[in-house]
């Protein structure tokens, strides 16, 4: 029997873990390994996938389990964790807890979305002068945009 949502980690290096075996993961999903360290999938490539590790990579090792936890790395976003510090994942380490009854209006935001494309603008369509004759000869300065 093949297991789709999970695989064993085949090496680690700078906080990179390389693993085989997560056939259906997608890219900025969360996984978790054995250890109980979280990491989020950034390259998929045929047969293996490369993870971040959140926290200490010294915690994951070869051969080591990580297993799919079908969800996109995001993080609490609200009013509840201004002025607080967090981590990488949005649980607060400034020594306070999130309440359960505490309401972050805002839900969860993902960590990595599509950026959003480029405006489009004029050329430019005018020249600027510095007003050193050495420059304002050599080299064109266009003002614009």
């Amino acid at each position: 029997m093949i297991f789709l949502d999970s695989g064993a980690v085949t090496q680690v290096t700078d906080g990179i873990a390389i693993a085989c075996g997560l056939q259906n993961v997608q890219a900025g999903e969360l996984v978790k390994f054995s250890s109980g360290l979280l990491g989020m999938v950034l390259n998929l490539e045929k047969g293996l996938v490369k993870i971040a590790i959140f926290g200490n990579d010294r915690g994951v090792s070869q051969k080591d389990s990580v297993t799919r936890a079908y969800t996109i790395v995001g993080v609490p976003v609200g009013p509840a964790l201004l002025g607080r510090v967090v981590d990488s994942l949005g649980n607060p380490i400034d020594g306070f807890r999130l309440y359960k009854n505490t309401k972050i209006s805002k839900g969860i935001s993902k960590v990595e979305y599509k950026a959003p494309g480029i405006i489009p603008r004029h050329s430019v369509h005018e020249p600027l002068q510095t007003g050193i004759k050495a420059i304002d000869s050599m080299v064109p300065i266009g003002r614009g945009q």
